[in-house]
């Protein structure tokens, strides 16, 4: 393990926060916090705390001594001062005799005891830092350590590789029992340079961050170097794989389909899919007795939190027999589900604490020739999951290379996957309308297209801006935030689209919405137009909506749960404007494409629907269509864009919100919605 201590980088952080009034004790705190949480093999994703004593001045003026300690959520990687909440230290002390103190208890003990009333909670194992009297304390889920101490004979094993040293802990759920035990282990031996907690992590402290911080280094690396020294193989036996592994773009929508939890009606909760397929993870998906050490348990309990009790293993595709993999893998889900339903029950009635069982679908998923998934509600969650699943290769591939990987029981597990102070923060997040939900959006970086990504991405969908100019794709992507996926896509080329589904697919997993916005107008009397413009017209404006189409119906069958088609029609469709032919009719063509395939597809949950929008300020209707129109009808812009029952502009936002609503309309197919205003000609009879 590398030590990343750079003097005159330390130095200069501490000059640039005692700018802004922190002292250096924390800015020195914030600078070991980062190099630690930089390293995913010692912390991931809110994993791993860090503390320091030192005093801190309350709003009235008065000096506390205060133990600055990371605080639930923050990210150790990119901590800021804010992120380590100061704590009056003397009341925390204060429970060193407690015989008892609850989870909620102790929540309230030391939010009542911030300097700072908005700071964030405090770590749940903010009184184990308080306990250990030296200044600086550092704490990590370090993968070397956990091989070692995720073995049968962990406390052996811990003498052997770290010495007298460190203080051994035996396993305890955080909270106030493990502050307990964590002190008397180390008032027994007060010489100590850290402590090993058993199936969890280890803590280093010292009187300064630097000494702190190179303990912590010099002891993962300990265990690293222990590995490698005793490792008994470089990589696990492989099991027999088909020839021809089948194509991920083909696998994922079929595993997608498979998670999706249903809900009642036909309808589901969705989940995003994050691929990962690197050596170390091809080594173990494609390990021969994959099923056996894969699923015994977590390497530390709290991963329970992000990736449940244990992964789900699919069989590995062949290409050519996808029919019979899609078999397997929804008779797999059924089985993690049913041994799932199982576990919760089993470890719930162990007491009587009132408790809700989460939805039974795995979030971390192997499939031999292909490699991992991480499972989120949102790609953010995918990722999570991904990112911890890496942890969980690591670990486990460590911990067999020297032993036999043993991790905590599984009453455990359920202990932290069901903590009641985890359970309130689920029960406080916010679900939006589309979390879960992949949609794609063609002419995405036009105006309509842009909106309406914009409008889906704040229900929480994962978007795909599909746009013929790349760049301008992904400028839309970034505007929405992190997560979205611009891909260029020439909508009149099958090979064009097929590029961009796959990208979708294999960035996501699935589609679950497409809006086929795309499309372009050319003016001209219908009578003196030549052909050739008005089959150009016919390739973009109503073709493409098919070839689309087609693409989209490929990826619902294979996930078997649904799916929706929104097309852009316009008001041309049923009010032909004069010149406007070439434009009119292949989208007449195309709002009765939507209806074919309400017709044809309503079967299988596919619903199509329709908007027909009009005056809407876009690339179509352009500054100089707008005067040009507005000057031929002897009109003002303004009057000529507000030219309908309502006197009021219409707007691309107001296009997309009618998208949304047609996304959101579970049991409508077939619709049209007109968005214009009022215009009394296109109302539909």
């Amino acid at each position: 393990m590398q030590n990343n201590w750079i003097d005159s980088e330390a130095q200069t952080l501490v000059d640039d926060l005692a700018k802004e009034g922190i002292n250096e004790d924390l800015a020195l705190r914030v600078y070991t916090t980062r190099l630690l949480g930089l390293v995913p093999q010692l912390v991931l994703h809110g994993g791993g705390n860090t503390s320091v004593k030192t005093t801190a001045t309350d709003i009235t003026g008065q000096v506390w001594d205060v133990l600055c300690v990371k605080g639930s959520g923050w990210d150790m990687g990119i901590i800021e001062p804010a992120g380590l909440p100061a704590v009056k230290l003397k009341p925390l002390l204060s429970t060193r005799n407690f015989a008892a103190l609850s989870d909620e208890t102790m929540v309230e003990l030391q939010r009542s005891n911030l300097i700072n009333s908005s700071s964030p909670n405090p770590s749940v194992e903010t009184l184990l830092h308080a306990f250990i009297p030296h200044k600086f304390v550092d704490h990590t889920h370090s993968t070397g350590v956990l091989a070692i101490i995720d073995q049968d004979n962990s406390k052996e094993l811990a003498r052997e590789v770290f010495g007298e040293r460190f203080g051994f802990v035996p396993y305890i759920m955080p909270g106030f029992d493990l502050a307990k035990k964590a002190a008397e282990v180390y008032e027994s031996n007060p010489d100590v340079d850290g402590l090993i907690l058993d199936k969890h992590g280890i803590f280093t402290f010292a009187e300064d961050a630097k000494s702190a911080y190179d303990l912590m280094i010099d002891a993962v690396t300990k265990a690293e170097n222990y590995v490698e020294q005793n490792r008994k193989f470089s990589s696990f036996p492989k099991a027999a794989l088909p020839e021809n592994i089948a194509n991920l773009e083909d696998v994922l929508p079929i595993v997608r389909g498979a998670i999706a939890h249903a809900i009642d009606d036909g309808d589901y909760k969705r989940f995003v899919c994050d691929h990962r397929a690197d050596d170390k993870i091809l080594n173990f998906t494609n390990a021969a007795d994959l099923d056996k050490f894969a699923t015994r348990g977590m390497p530390t309990p709290d991963l329970s939190i992000r990736i449940k009790h244990k992964p789900i293993i699919f069989p590995a595709p062949e290409t050519d027999h996808l029919d019979a993999f899609k078999t397997a893998v929804q008779t797999a889900v059924k089985s993690f589900i049913a041994d799932y339903t199982e576990y919760f029950s089993k470890n719930d009635a162990q007491d009587d604490v009132t408790r809700t069982m989460l939805d039974p679908m795995p979030r971390l998923a192997f499939i031999p020739g292909i490699g991992m998934i991480g499972i989120g509600q949102t790609y953010k969650e995918a990722k999570i999951a991904a990112d911890v699943g890496e942890t969980f290769v690591e670990t486990i591939s460590s911990a067999e290379a020297h032993g036999k990987f043993k991790p905590v029981d599984m009453p455990e597990l359920f202990k932290l996957e069901y903590w009641s102070l985890e359970q309130a923060k689920l029960a406080s997040a916010k679900k939006r309308a589309l979390d879960g939900q992949v949609v794609m959006v063609t002419g995405g970086a036009g105006a309509i297209g842009a909106a309406t990504c914009q409008v889906f991405a704040e229900q929480g969908a994962q978007v795909v801006v599909s746009d013929l100019n790349l760049d301008a794709a992904e400028t839309i992507a970034a505007s929405l935030g992190a997560g979205h996926l611009g891909v260029a896509c020439n909508v009149t080329d099958r090979t064009s689209i097929k590029q961009s589904f796959d990208a979708a697919v294999t960035k996501y997993g699935g589609l679950d919405i497409i809006i086929s916005n795309a499309g372009a107008a050319w003016e001209g009397a219908i009578g003196e137009l030549d052909d050739e413009i008005l089959r150009k017209s016919f390739e973009l404006n109503f073709f493409s909506h098919q070839n689309i189409s087609q693409a989209a119906i490929d990826v619902f069958k294979a996930q078997s749960t649904g799916g929706c088609l929104l097309y852009n029609t316009s008001k041309q469709a049923i009010n032909p404007g004069a010149n406007f032919g070439a434009y009119g009719l292949p989208k007449a063509a195309t709002l009765f494409l939507s209806r074919q395939y309400a017709l044809e597809y309503g079967s299988i949950g596919v619903r199509a629907n329709a908007v027909n929008a009009d005056r809407i300020r876009s690339g179509l209707l352009d500054d100089d269509m707008i005067a040009s129109r507005s000057s031929a009808r002897n009109m003002s812009i303004d009057d000529y864009m507000s030219g309908n029952l309502l006197k009021q502009e219409v707007t691309a936002r107001d296009v997309a919100e009618v998208f949304l609503s047609q996304a959101l309309a579970r049991k409508t197919t077939g619709n049209v919605s007109t968005v214009d205003g009022g215009n009394i000609a296109a109302i539909l009879r």
